[in-house]
C-alpha cells in the first residue's frame, strides 16, 4: 500500500468508523457530512485515491469494501489484534493446571493469505443453513473453486453467494435454504460468468466464523 496524505489518512478513519459502528461502510453522501465536504463529488475522488493506493476494494456491484477487513473490524484494534495462548488444557483425563506463555494467535492463524481475501455484505436469506444471514459479511479468496465450493458470483452484472455446481456445460447455482431454488445457467451463457471468490468464512456482530470446507 503506499504512504496517504494527511487528509486522505483522516478520511480512512472516518470510513474505520463508521463501518466499526454501523458494520458497513457509508454513502458518498454520508461520507461528505463525516468530513465536512460541500459535495459528495469529493467522496467520490476519495474513495477512488483509496482504491489506487490499495486501501479499498470494488467488489462485481461496484460497491466499496475494504481490502484487509480483518483490520478494520470492531474490537480489531492494534492491543487487541491477537489472542494470548496462556497454555494447555487437556481434552481426557484431568491433569495440574499449568499457565505458561506460549504465544498469541492472530488472525492470519485461520486465514494464513489474508492478501488473497476481501469482503462481501450479504443481502438475503439463501444461505441461512450454512448460517450466513442477511447484513453478515462473507469472506472470499481469490482461490481456485471446485465443483461443489461455496462462492460469489458475477452475471448480468448481479452477484451472488452461492454453491456452485459443473453440470456438463451448465451452471447450478445451488442455495442453502430450501425456499429459494437453484439457478441453472445454460451453456451459451456460462462463459459470461466471473467467478469472484471462494468462501472461506463470514463475520458478523457474534464473532468469526471460517469455513469447515
Amino acid at each position: 500500500m503506499e504512504d496517504l496524505t494527511p487528509k486522505q489518512q483522516q478520511f480512512y478513519q472516518s470510513l474505520v468508523s463508521f463501518f466499526q459502528k454501523h458494520l458497513r461502510l457509508p454513502s458518498h453522501r454520508e461520507a461528505a457530512e463525516l468530513n465536512g465536504f460541500k459535495s459528495a463529488n469529493s467522496s467520490v475522488q476519495y474513495h477512488q485515491a483509496l482504491v489506487d493506493k490499495g486501501y479499498l476494494k470494488k467488489d462485481g456491484s461496484e460497491n466499496y469494501t475494504f481490502t484487509s477487513p480483518l483490520d478494520v473490524w470492531p474490537g480489531n484494534t492494534p492491543s487487541s489484534s491477537s489472542i494470548p495462548v496462556l497454555g494447555e488444557i487437556t481434552a481426557g483425563a484431568m491433569q495440574e493446571a499449568i499457565e505458561s506463555d506460549m504465544g498469541e494467535l492472530t488472525f492470519e492463524y485461520l486465514f494464513p493469505n489474508t492478501d488473497n481475501i476481501f469482503a462481501l455484505r450479504v443481502k438475503g436469506m439463501s444461505m441461512k443453513n450454512l448460517d450466513i444471514t442477511d447484513g453478515d459479511f462473507v469472506l472470499l479468496s481469490k482461490t481456485e473453486i471446485r465443483d461443489g465450493d461455496v462462492g460469489a458470483v458475477l452475471y448480468n452484472d448481479e452477484t451472488t453467494l452461492k454453491r456452485i455446481y459443473k453440470e456438463n456445460d451448465s451452471l447450478r447455482l445451488e442455495p442453502a435454504n430450501p425456499e429459494f431454488e437453484d439457478i441453472i445457467i445454460e451453456p451459451e451463457e456460462a462463459e459470461e460468468v466471473r467467478i469472484l471468490g471462494k468462501y472461506v468464512g463470514h463475520m458478523n456482530e457474534q464473532g468469526i466464523f471460517k469455513s469447515p470446507y
